[in-house]
């Protein structure tokens, strides 16, 4: 029988250093991230397409490339990051891709565009597997689920912001202005980075020595309890990370094809010019920033985590389906299931990140994580190729809401079936250590 999780007090008879500080820094840094990968499709909206002469699934494949990379890189840098330091691979991490995001804007054919883009996704790989294995580094099983909603909310917030900004951006300059005006905030922040983060409770100087010893406590006593796991391939095999690998990979279809093709459909179907567009396009980005944190809080307290993660990812298919039977003539009256599917692929992400060290031990959990979001970068290529490419051929995005329903409504079937062991679900209870 699963232990009840610990009181939501926790984190104060924790203290609230690790929060008012890694939390922020966290945020920013993935949105960043996402913002040097997800603006390619307001630039796409915004006139690189006729620039450049990028036929429909050439910008399909151009929005896919970022995937391959992204694949190809997950598992070496998680273990990096586990083995040897999340705040260097981090630093160098944000350099690169600030650079090469800036370069879109310099390119001047699709042969060089399509390099960059594939590199782009090789330097960011590890950044979300990195950045969970250094929350779960400071934060405890009650905190975990909000910790990484935290992280995960730079997401939805970026495009927020990103579809408004780098609208009213390539207004005021052009496409290539945004692309080089955005990459460079990345390249300031690495320094930023360097000095207010540290790999462990252990090196930081900063935080109090009784929420340091409690924390560091807490933690030692969830590792006693996970049953071990002697290698990375024994994990990999495991039944579990199998069914999250194609869980994740399905769900990655409906969130990609999504982010990438949002502007260009609500463009196509609103008939707005691209800085309203942004503006149309940012709604179900604010909504999913307010159900995160509700249902992160609420996986929390639970101390359950599926049952926060599959109805979610059911609405969401309910809401596309609904818009394919709409059909691509009344845009207005299927906005607002577009605005819900969005908000429903995004609220689960923090419970669902804070599953997987659950039920793995250290050792192995992050190369896990690795595997299981390089398999979500498989989904984002397919799903952002996909959705590009049958909105061009079949001149509507009927079809590409219906693969959307699809693979969230196979992903949401997959959760019940994970598994996790008494030993693992129960939560310790150690002496909670006050905050001086």
């Amino acid at each position: 029988m699963t232990v009840p999780s610990r009181p939501p007090s926790e984190p104060v008879a924790l203290g609230r250093q690790r929060w008012g500080r890694l939390l922020p820094i966290v945020f920013v840094t993935y949105s960043l991230a996402y913002l040097d990968r997800s603006n390619y499709s307001v630039g796409v909206a915004g006139g690189m397409k006729e620039d450049l002469a990028i036929t429909g699934g050439v910008a399909a494949l151009l929005g896919a490339l970022f995937f391959l990379g992204y694949f190809l890189f997950q598992i070496p840098g998680a273990i990096y990051a586990e083995r040897r330091s999340v705040k260097k691979l981090i630093f160098w991490s944000l350099i690169a891709w600030g650079v090469l995001a800036s370069l879109q804007g310099l390119v001047s054919n699709v042969g060089l565009l399509m390099v960059v883009r594939f590199l782009i996704g090789v330097v960011e790989a590890a950044v979300l597997p990195a950045m969970v294995i250094f929350l779960s580094h400071w934060f405890t099983k009650p905190e975990r689920g909000r910790a990484n909603t935290y992280l995960i909310l730079g997401n939805p917030v970026t495009v927020l912001w990103l579809t408004v900004v780098s609208g009213y951006l390539i207004e005021a300059t052009s496409w290539r202005g945004m692309f080089i005006i955005e990459g460079l905030p990345a390249v300031i922040w690495a320094f930023v980075f360097w000095k207010m983060v540290d790999d462990k409770p252990e090196q930081a100087r900063w935080l109090d020595p009784a929420e340091r010893d409690g924390v560091v406590n807490a933690l030692a006593e969830e590792q006693k309890m996970l049953n071990p796991v002697g290698s990375y391939r024994e994990a990999f095999r495991s039944r579990n990370v199998v069914l999250l690998s194609v869980q994740y990979l399905l769900w990655s279809i409906g969130v990609y094809g999504f982010v990438f093709w949002l502007p260009s459909i609500v463009k196509a179907g609103s008939g707005e010019g691209i800085g309203l567009t942004g503006v149309i396009s940012g709604a179900p980005y604010a909504l999913a920033v307010i159900v995160m944190l509700v249902n992160s809080r609420a996986s929390d307290r639970s101390g359950r985590r599926s049952a926060y993660v599959w109805p979610w990812l059911l609405l969401g298919a309910a809401a596309f389906y609904g818009s394919y039977l709409l059909g691509p003539r009344h845009f207005w009256l299927s906005f607002p299931l577009l605005v819900i599917a969005g908000a429903a692929m995004y609220a689960p992400y923090g419970p669902y990140f804070a599953y997987i060290p659950e039920f793995l031990p250290r050792n192995v959990a992050g190369a896990s994580i690795a595997l299981i979001n390089s398999f979500g970068a498989l989904g984002g290529f397919a799903g952002s190729y996909l959705v590009g490419w049958l909105n061009d051929s079949t001149g509507s995005n009927a079809a590409s809401f219906l693969l959307m329903a699809l693979s969230l409504a196979a992903a949401a079937g997959i959760v019940p079936l994970v598994r996790v062991s008494r030993a693992s679900a129960a939560t310790v209870l150690p002496t909670p250590v006050p905050a001086e």
